[in-house]
């Protein structure tokens, strides 16, 4: 997905009609969920800390690590 289509996916979440708002924050939600694991999967090969980037995420290292830790 490109930056163009994620702008398209925020502004339908922000419908007033809450069925393309739920289906906008769906695809949304995936599409950034498949995002956040390639740039952890960047930031590890690059050198960064657990502890780096859950600071980034702003979770705890053991929480990245465990949904991260293995892929």
């Amino acid at each position: 997905m490109d930056v163009g289509t994620i702008h398209t996916l925020a502004g339908d979440a922000a419908s007033d009609d809450p069925i393309v708002a739920l289906r906008a924050v769906n695809k949304l939600r995936r599409e950034l969920d498949r995002v956040e694991a390639i740039t952890v999967r960047r930031a590890r090969n690059a050198g960064a800390s657990w502890q780096l980037i859950a600071l980034c995420l702003e979770v705890s290292r053991q929480a990245v690590h465990k949904k991260y830790g293995r892929s």
